[in-house]
């Protein structure tokens, strides 16, 4: 049985053309799910940005289970502190970033997580006029996910995916090559250097951390603890 018409002679080039762009939303709405539901039980293996990286990639999934919660709650602290509460974006940290980009202050970005592991999960890391389309499929794939994953899962594929250094992919990746050891243990002040680079690691180091980096990581050291008290990891954390 014929489900979509044959398309005949008599149809218009307009028609034509609005029924291979319906056809091609459709698949694209399709595979995108579908995409997003093997990864809700699959580990990505692999992104856009490791591949485009010309220093290589090391990396290690983790499940969250052995992530040290101390890292959770830095990443909330220092790049989402609403993350339990929104639904992939955060209207308020959107409205602070136009704010202060208008008034000449230094540009900040609004992203959550969730948009950022969309991003670094799905797409790659735009310049000059792909980053506009980049930015509407972020859009996209941040209401994917938020539909078809758990909180608690778009944290964990965050910390597996997100750059945390040159050529360095993962809290588990980092853990190992600035202290020696596994992620399962972190403390509060190596969690929060970690965090603190996130925005920008390929310039921040984590290691003896100077100036505004150390600085930021401490308070986001500090502002774990209300992450914690406050349960605004709760939903990684039910």
């Amino acid at each position: 049985m014929r489900i979509l018409p044959r398309l005949g002679p008599q149809h218009s080039l307009p028609f034509r053309l609005a029924w291979w762009v319906a056809m091609a939303v459709i698949w694209f709405v399709l595979i995108s799910f579908g995409w997003a539901l093997l990864y809700r039980v699959v580990p990505a293996p692999i992104t856009a940005t490791m591949v485009m990286d010309p220093n290589g990639f090391s990396k290690s999934w983790t499940p969250l289970n052995r992530i040290d919660r101390s890292m959770v709650d830095a990443v909330i602290a220092g790049e989402d502190a609403r993350f339990c509460q929104h639904h992939g974006f955060d209207g308020d940290g959107i409205a602070y970033a136009l704010r202060r980009d208008m008034s000449g202050g230094k540009l900040r970005g609004g992203s959550t997580i969730s948009q950022q592991t969309a991003k670094n999960v799905f797409l790659w890391q735009g310049i000059g006029w792909t980053r506009y389309l980049r930015k509407v499929l972020e859009t996209w794939f941040t209401i994917v996910i938020e539909t078809v994953w758990p909180k608690r899962r778009i944290m964990e594929m965050y910390l597996n995916v997100a750059e945390t250094g040159i050529g360095t992919y993962g809290v588990e990746a980092a853990s190992q090559r600035y202290f020696g050891h596994g992620a399962t243990h972190l403390s509060s002040i190596e969690a929060g250097r970690i965090a603190a680079a996130l925005p920008s690691p390929k310039k921040r180091a984590v290691i003896d951390p100077s100036g505004f980096t150390r600085r930021h990581g401490n308070a986001i050291a500090k502002r774990s603890g209300v992450v914690r008290r406050g349960e605004l990891d709760g939903c990684v954390y039910p």
